[in-house]
Parts: structure tokens; sequence; C-alpha cells
């Protein structure tokens, strides 16, 4: 078996774990319990096929862009991941080759988000225009009129609603329990064995707050929802959109494009920068806007963060600890860009440290997206870069390119949402 027919099988068999984790991630986002088996799986389809192809054209934008100008480069790797509810982190081509002038870099660049962008408008025109009547909604989740009658709307998503599913878990649990103790107890005296088995049913105790997960918002879709729909009663809310499968891979897909073309490195959008402004301007916005990136996402990290440790209250040895491991992370993202000149690097990252302090000092109640954004800042800045290299002909764009560069930068703009999934704190 050749090389090339070994990457073939590899491609081909991510592309299909993919579908299956993004399917088996939309049947989940479903959640119809009348539905199992091939059923189940089918259901879960209407989220895969529509969300994986906006990330094939994306893909095949890249692809065919770079086969015209002679660069040769691999087919789509997609990457399967059946947590978080995606089902993948995207796919990338490999380019085995750079490309000779600024044009092509450009081309090549801005030609996958684009075209993904085009898809993925799409997919939401389809979804906002055909949305299912209330029955859609109720029938998924029987609960609602079971609980609230008619008027469930102005209940869920309550604290009084999290408390009631609360209690009904913890009922169902001591049925199971008290079951259980029943059978290990029968079992037991049918063996002759003294019965040692014990159980206590325990009172339930509500929780203090719940937390509830609903859809992150970005310009885009809210103007989509709005100017879309006619009748705004069939609009989901945000912790319905979940179950509305065109809705939910329309709006990742416009996070993916978004993520794409953020002005940094070798992303797309740093393409696109660079393309737009040259070399020597890509390194300063591009370094600029990632400090930025980084600043807003670690707010909130000195009282939530890997360590455990809350900065503001934490014992002297503590404090030492966390500071250390911190600053250290952050210079790690900026020593491959300062390569040559690492005290640069430490002072970015102890003046990133101070900034973060001050703001939290001050507005305890300020947090940024530590979770994933500080995930994907290090994975930027410490493997894929902020340099952008220099190309060998570097031939100024025309009007038509400029434009195009503009529009992807606005497309950024209106799609780009920090916090994908919000968690929302219901308390009494």
């Amino acid at each position: 078996m050749t090389h090339n027919t070994r990457t073939y099988f590899l491609q081909a068999f991510l592309f299909l774990m993919t579908i299956m984790t993004t399917t088996y991630c939309g049947a989940e986002w479903i959640d119809d319990d009348a539905l199992s088996g091939w059923d189940y799986f089918w259901s879960g389809l209407e989220y895969s096929i529509p969300f994986l192809s906006i990330l094939t054209i994306h893909e095949f934008g890249h692809y065919f862009c770079a086969r015209k100008y002679g660069v040769e480069t691999t087919l789509p790797y997609y990457i399967p991941l059946p947590l978080l509810g995606v089902g993948t982190l995207g796919a990338f081509i490999r380019m085995k080759a750079q490309a000779s002038s600024k044009k092509a870099m450009f081309d090549i660049g801005i030609a996958g988000p684009l075209a993904g962008f085009v898809a993925a408008l799409l997919v939401l025109i389809y979804g906002f225009t055909h949305l299912p009547d209330k029955e859609y909604i109720e029938r998924l989740n029987p609960s609602y009129k079971k609980m609230y009658g008619e008027d469930y709307e102005k209940h869920v998503y309550t604290y009084e609603f999290a408390r009631k599913n609360d209690s009904v878990k913890h009922e169902e649990k001591m049925q199971k329990d008290s079951l259980s103790f029943i059978k290990e107890k029968k079992e037991a005296l049918e063996k002759g064995q003294a019965d040692t088995t014990h159980w206590q049913r325990k009172a339930f105790k509500p929780e203090e707050a719940y937390g509830v997960m609903a859809l992150g918002d970005n310009i885009l879709f809210w103007v989509l929802s709005k100017w879309l729909v006619v009748d705004q009663s069939l609009l989901p809310n945000a912790y319905e959109m979940f179950q509305y499968p065109y809705l939910i891979a329309g709006y990742l897909a416009l996070f993916f494009t978004a993520l794409n073309l953020l002005p940094i490195g070798q992303l797309d959008g740093g393409h696109v920068i660079y393309g737009l402004f040259g070399y020597r301007r890509h390194r300063f916005i591009s370094v600029s806007f990632f400090t930025v990136f980084v600043l807003i996402a670690g707010i909130g990290i000195f009282k939530d963060n890997l360590l455990g440790i809350n900065f503001f209250s934490a014992d002297p040895l503590n404090m030492v600890l966390f500071a250390g491991a911190y600053v250290y992370f952050l210079y790690s993202m900026y020593e491959k860009f300062f390569i040559n000149n690492k005290t640069t690097a430490v002072l970015i990252a102890t003046s990133i440290f101070a900034l973060q302090f001050l703001i939290e000092f001050a507005i305890p109640s300020w947090h940024g997206f530590s979770g994933w954004m500080m995930v994907f800042a290090y994975l930027v800045g410490r493997f894929l870069g902020l340099e952008h290299p220099p190309a060998a002909i570097e031939e100024p764009l025309d009007w038509k390119r400029k434009v195009l560069g503009w529009l992807a930068l606005l497309i950024f703009v209106l799609c780009f949402t920090p916090e994908v999934f919000n968690i929302k704190i219901l308390t009494p």
C-alpha cells in the first residue's frame, strides 16, 4: 500500500467517524425520547449533513483555489470529537508548498471562509423560513404542559422549573434505589444469607441555584431571526434553539467561519490581513489583536482556574504558585513570535497578568471566556504561531480583492461570538 493510499484511507476513516460523531450529537440536541435505534440515528442527520456540508465547502474552497495556483495540497482531514455537543473540531487541508505570491496567498486564504459563509447563510435562511409549528417543541418536551398547562411558556427555564425537574429526577432515583434494595434483600433471603442491606429514603433538597445552557448570539444570527421569521411566535428561545438542527448547524458554522477569520498568524483572517496590509503591518495587527484576545479571555482566571486557586484569598505560597504558572503560560504563547527578543515576550506576559488582575480587583463581576478562548489562544500562539511568512512576489492587490478582504473582516464581526454556549444561573 502506497503512502498516498494510506492517506486516502485515513481521510476517509476520519470523515466517516466525523459523520458518526456529528450525527450522534445532532440526535442528542433534538433529545426526542420517542425515538430509538435507527430512528434516533436518522434524526441526527438533519444536523450532521448541513453542518458537515458547510465545513466541506469551506475546505474545498481552499483546495480548489490552491490547485488553481498550482499549489499541491491534500484533501481535507476531518477531526471527529463526540464531546462538547458539536461532534467535530472542524477540518483542515495541508498545503505541501507555499504559494509564491501575495495574491495567491490571499486568494487561497479567503476562498474557504467566503464559500463556507455562503453555505451557512443558505442553511440558516432555510432553517428560519421553515420553522415547525409549536406542537414540535411540545412533542419534544411533554413535561412542559404536564407541569404548567397551556401557559407553560411563562414558567419554563425559571428557578421553579429547574427545581421541579430536579425533584422529579430525585424521585426517580429514590424509586430506583428502593427497587434495588428490595431485589438485593430478596436475593439474600433466597440464599439463606443474613439481611445486611440497608436503605433509607433521602429527603429532596433543592439547590440554591441551577444552571441552564442557552445558545449564544451573534449579530448576523440575530438579524436573520428578526428579518426572516414572519411569525415570531414560532421562533424558539435561546434555551430550545439546540432542538432545531438547521439553526444550530448554521449557527455553529458561522462560529467556525469567524474563528478562521481571526486576523492572527496564518489563520484565514491572517492571510486576509497580510494581503491587505503587507508583511510588516500584519505582524503588528496579528500580535496586537492576539494580545487583546488573550486579555479579554483571561478576565476571571484569578478566581476560577485549573489550579483551583483563588488568587485574592490564597495564602502567599499559592499566590506565588499561581502567578508563576500563569505568567509562564502567557509567556509561552509569545515565545515563538519573539524568539530573538524574549524580554519582550516576558514584558507582554507580565503586562497582561497585571491588567487582568487590576480589572478583576476593580470590577469583580466581570469575567472573560477563559475556557475555550484561552485554550484556542494557546494552540494558536504556541503551535500555529502569530507570524506570516513573506511571499516571494509582493505585488499589491487589485481593488476587487481589497473589497473581498474588507468583506471578510465584516463577516468576522457579524459572525463572531465569544460565548458560544451561555450558562444562565437560575436563582429563587
